[in-house]
């Protein structure tokens, strides 16, 4: 953040002149109001980091201001509220402090102190941002973490390191649950951007009727219920980059004025004239197949080619079921803190039984089940009774081979055991990129054995490094 925008809200004239005078040459862009009912839809439209206000002002007064700001469930950032009293009336000033107001300054006041506190203003603020980011960034290595080192990973990872740092519009496809909106963040994060906002929005769980309004912003007045003005989606992802879930469920008509946006640039809000230049990088995502909801004429040809610049395609948790043991392993650590319990693993039929079940819900109803588990848990390792019957009850259990006159027991049961030996041993080389010291480690047994066991199932190592 190198400039700070202060509005100065005074109903003299010569105050707000006085003012700017006094602060043209600091880091600020200023702006002004000359009552408090036009400084809180100027708040809401170009949002300052710090507001200077006039406490005695008609309409509605400093105090009022002060309030409103504080209680304006669409002003998201607060900025810091400096008041302007008469001498005399520090009293009010007090109230003002206790009300949320930063500081304030007294009539007549001297220059100097006047940018001393504003330039202590901008220094809080400037801290407090870079707290926020840090904070985000040293919180964010469990929560928006791609895990997984199977081919099919490794292949959406590859692909989200060569867009991040381009402003290409992405699309992700792929059934519910698959992390779509990890992946944009992941972008988002490894982009240019990612000091900038990172605005979502799901456009399936929003009215039609409400689209517009939440994607464009509208004037106060703009419709029944719009009582004050309001940004959208656009401008307030601006710098940033915007994740629009579920873009399918769009109607055509708004299909059209998002096409438009991402050719111009610039929004208009809803019941408004002005033009607002918008920098946005746009991330999609759907789970339906776009290519046939055109061809059922409920998606536009033009606007699918423009959002997929780049197609990344999510596997289903199916197709990556060797990421199973170390998705487990990174939600122990994410819930295992959050909810105060010492579990440290899973036994081994219990993980078999997770590797066994076809997930319908993905990688997001696996995080449930493991998060159920260790909220139910009394002891260090979730056992297979700690398993929700929905995955045990839907198991495939082995089928009876078919009994004539060819069916050998022995050999039956020796297929049997092969398939299993050869399961848990790929699975062990695929969690150790095929090291096979570590994978008989990792399955407690001696590597000359485990280097027999492999020779005798065929197994190459050398696939799974």
């Amino acid at each position: 953040m190198t400039k700070c925008n202060v509005l100065i809200v005074d109903d003299e004239p010569a105050a707000r002149y006085g003012m700017q005078k006094a602060l043209k040459q600091g880091p600020y862009t200023l702006f002004e109001a000359e009552n408090g009912e036009l400084a809180l839809q100027n708040i809401l439209e170009i949002n300052p980091e710090i507001v200077i206000c006039d406490i005695n002002m008609p309409l509605v007064n400093g105090m009022e201001l002060l309030k409103n700001i504080q209680i304006n469930e669409t002003i998201q950032q607060k900025p810091l509220v400096i008041v302007v009293t008469a001498y005399g009336t520090e009293r009010i000033a007090v109230e003002a402090m206790k009300n949320g107001a930063y500081d304030y300054l007294t009539k007549p006041y001297d220059i100097e102190e006047l940018r001393l506190i504003l330039k202590k203003a901008w220094e809080k603020i400037k801290l407090e941002n870079e707290n926020k980011i840090l904070k985000q960034r040293l919180t964010s290595s469990l929560s928006t973490e791609i895990i997984g080192e199977s081919d099919q990973i490794k292949s959406v990872l590859s692909l989200v390191d060569k867009v991040a740092s381009t402003d290409a519009t992405v699309l992700l496809t792929g059934q519910s649950g698959t992390g779509k909106e990890l992946v944009a963040r992941t972008i988002h994060q490894q982009s240019h951007r990612r000091n900038k906002p990172f605005i979502t929005m799901n456009c399936a769980a929003i009215p039609n009727d409400l689209v517009e309004s939440e994607l464009f912003g509208h004037e106060k007045g703009a419709f029944t219920g719009a009582t004050v003005q309001r940004q959208g989606k656009f401008e307030t992802a601006n710098g940033g980059t915007l994740f629009l879930d579920e873009i399918a469920d769009m109607s055509l008509e708004t299909q059209a004025k998002i096409l438009r946006v991402l050719e111009d640039k610039t929004i208009t809000r809803l019941g408004g004239k002005d033009v607002i230049k918008t920098d946005v990088r746009l991330v999609s995502a759907t789970n339906k197949n776009l290519v046939k909801e055109i061809e059922s004429n409920n998606f536009r040809e033009d606007l699918y080619y423009r959002i997929k610049v780049v197609e990344i395609k999510l596997p289903s948790l199916q197709e990556r079921k060797s990421d199973i043991p170390l998705l487990v392993d990174h939600f122990i650590k994410m819930f295992a803190d959050k909810h105060q319990k010492s579990v440290r693993g899973f036994k081994s039929a219990a993980i078999q039984s997770l590797i066994r079940y076809n997930w319908p819900g993905n990688v997001r109803q696996l995080l449930h089940v493991v998060e159920q588990c260790i909220v139910l848990s009394d002891s260090d390792y979730i056992k297979i009774e700690h398993i929700p019957n929905e995955i045990t009850d839907s198991l495939e259990t082995v089928s009876a081979p078919l009994l004539d006159s060819s069916f050998s027991f022995t050999k039956a049961k020796k297929e049997a055991i092969q398939k299993f030996e050869s399961n848990i041993i790929e699975n062990a080389l695929q969690r150790t990129n095929g090291n096979i010291t570590q994978a008989a480690t990792l399955l407690k047994i001696k590597r000359q054995f485990l280097q027999q066991k492999i020779n005798q199932l065929g197994i190459l190592a050398d696939n799974y490094r």
